[in-house]
């Protein structure tokens, strides 16, 4: 991509078009970082709690994918928010962590097989598989088509991101719902 001459210098394609998303990007960013670190403090705080999963097989698999939604949506936006120089460099960076969301969210669900503690229903299939590979597929189609529709590329980039963090919120909130509700139940059962 060529650049084009404003103000006396030349500016690239790429910045030209990012530079309108530069906001949206540190919004999404910040909370991702945040809730990151919030998660870890949930965590922190919940470590005394007493609940059947013993070996943690049910929390690697519906808590740290969490974690990973949320810092893919802080990785998505560093990546759209560096200086780059062409689309080339963002399409790749997008792609390969398209590519690491994909691979998560399957390596996700033949955890959430493989544990014992909790069987999911439908709402966590959708929530934990369905929803973040979607976000992750719609990142790597973005990533592919934006040479041919950038602008329709990085609105969906940006829907993917901010769905990450939805997606995120709501699945830190039903683990820590789940921790509660087992925790409280065996100290009920407690003789």
């Amino acid at each position: 991509m060529s650049g084009k001459p404003i103000g006396g210098r030349m500016v690239d394609a790429a910045t030209s078009v990012l530079s309108g998303w530069e906001s949206f990007y540190v919004i999404v960013g910040s909370s991702g970082a945040a809730l990151i670190g919030l998660q870890f403090v949930v965590i922190v705080l919940i470590a005394d709690v007493h609940i059947q999963d013993s070996s943690g097989d049910s929390i690697a698999a519906f808590g740290t994918p969490t974690v990973i939604h949320f810092a893919s949506a802080l990785a998505i936006s560093a990546v759209m928010s560096a200086p780059w120089g062409t689309l080339t460099g963002i399409r790749t960076a997008l792609g390969l962590a398209a590519f690491a969301g994909i691979w998560f969210v399957v390596r996700g669900v033949f955890r959430a097989r493989r544990q014992q503690n909790y069987k999911p229903v439908l709402e966590d299939w959708i929530w934990h598989t369905l929803l973040p590979l979607t976000a992750y597929s719609m990142i790597l189609i973005a990533a592919l088509l934006a040479g041919f529709h950038t602008q329709g590329s990085l609105f969906t980039v940006a829907t993917a991101a901010l769905g990450l963090l939805f997606i995120g919120i709501h699945n830190a909130w039903d683990t820590v719902v789940w921790i509660v509700i087992n925790a409280r139940s065996e100290t009920q059962n407690r003789p």
